[in-house]
């Protein structure tokens, strides 16, 4: 049994962390812990390998064991996923003490993480893609949509003043699935949105949101705000990712004034929801005949609440759809959040350990097809799916949606 000294203690380690949190709770909730251990029943991972038990690390912050705190594994290992704080009793929000404390206490991150927040500061967005090539991307995507769809007056468009919805889209689809913004673009056509990009600042994606770093995660949203304002759109629409829904939704209300974040954010799961309900979008699921099963990202579903708006997108665009069990705000992560896809190979084996749970789950439904609306789920479950050899695709939500329409 470990030996705690009094004499190393830092009671007032719980303050320091309290004046840099950025909560929209009050800043020392987290000092009411019962050390009931729901955190520990909750983590899926709480067994899987070393330092991963949040009960431990809530109470080492709480007593003041602050060098184990920092010089400790946890901080790294936690994907911030949040179910821990579904069940906790007092609400107590252990993911956001871990990004506090990643980010206000001198702590290098492992891998690439810092290097993220330093492209998307220096460059607009996460992957340093120059404007020239975003901007290409677009036109190029736009002219194989007119093809596609044999409609030269279908759009991708760029900079109009007064839509209703500004778009933002993740770097991984600007550089390395560009038929991505095809499929957005053909779903946008279909519902005759009003709609647009940014040809300055498009990045929806946040690693601030990870690395602790509050001062880049202002910078980054006020970039955001400033577009909204100078475009003079209604509507900021996310593309299917989790963690840069949340730090649209709730960074804006963290990170900004009331002025400056003043408009409403949605996913583009929740339009196509939406659009599909009022019959703006007709579907024929026979074109997506193989079973599907949908794996819930953390941010978006026990986070932000989008829950069922994604099923019930799946379940029109499909013939047959399987959930996983546990599911929805119960529902595993994967593994990947919290930046772990960016910590590198070093961490990759605690990834892939904590990804055998999904692994388990996708081949206990006998599915065909992995969906799901994030990008780092995405990724991830490519790890997991070459790492388990799994017999199955992977696909977002707008890929089922976009090859169903029936377009008249």
């Amino acid at each position: 049994m470990a030996v705690i000294r009094t004499k190393a203690l830092e009671p007032k380690f719980r303050q320091e962390i309290a004046q840099v949190f950025a909560t929209l709770q009050d800043k020392l909730d987290f000092s009411h812990c019962l050390a009931c251990g729901m955190c520990s029943a909750a983590c899926a991972f709480s067994d899987v390998h070393e330092e991963m038990d949040p009960r431990k690390f809530i109470r080492k912050v709480l007593l003041g064991m602050k060098e184990e705190v920092l010089n400790g594994q946890f901080i790294w290992n936690c994907s911030m996923c949040g179910r821990c704080t579904m069940l906790c009793p007092m609400g107590v929000d252990i993911a956001g003490i871990v990004r506090t404390i990643r980010g206000n206490f001198g702590v290098k991150s492992p891998g690439f993480l810092q290097e993220v927040v330093d492209n998307q500061l220096n460059t607009g967005n996460q992957m340093a893609v120059s404007q020239e090539d975003y901007l290409e991307t677009l036109e190029w995507m736009e002219e194989e949509l007119q093809a596609e769809i044999a409609d030269p007056k279908a759009r991708i468009p760029v900079d109009k003043v007064g839509a209703d919805f500004l778009f933002l889209w993740d770097p991984r689809e600007i550089k390395y699935y560009p038929q991505d913004v095809q499929s957005i673009a053909k779903i946008m056509h279909a519902a005759g949105a009003n709609w647009t990009c940014s040809s300055e600042y498009w990045d929806a994606t946040h690693y601030g949101l990870f690395s602790g770093d509050d001062e880049a995660s202002t910078i980054l949203l006020k970039r955001i705000a400033q577009q909204v304002k100078k475009l003079k759109v209604q509507y900021l629409v996310v593309t299917e990712c989790g963690h840069a829904t949340r730090a649209q939704r709730w960074g804006r209300k963290v990170w900004l004034s009331p002025e400056e974040g003043d408009y409403p954010v949605y996913n583009f799961v929740e339009l196509q929801a939406k659009w599909i309900k009022e019959g703006i979008l007709k579907l024929d699921p026979s074109r997506n005949p193989e079973p599907v099963t949908f794996h819930d990202p953390c941010n978006m579903v026990r986070k932000e609440g989008i829950v069922e708006e994604p099923r019930y997108c799946v379940t029109k665009a499909v013939m047959e759809f399987r959930e996983m069990w546990p599911n929805r705000e119960y529902n595993y992560c994967c593994g990947g959040g919290g930046g772990l896809l960016a910590f590198g190979k070093d961490i990759k084996p605690n990834r892939m350990k904590k990804g055998k749970l999904k692994a388990e789950q996708i081949a206990r439904t006998g599915a065909k097809i992995v969906v799901t609306p994030c990008h780092n789920c995405y990724d991830q479950l490519s790890d997991i799916i070459k790492e388990y050899q799994l017999k199955v695709k992977l696909k977002h939500v707008h890929h089922l949606v976009s090859n169903a329409l029936i377009l008249d």
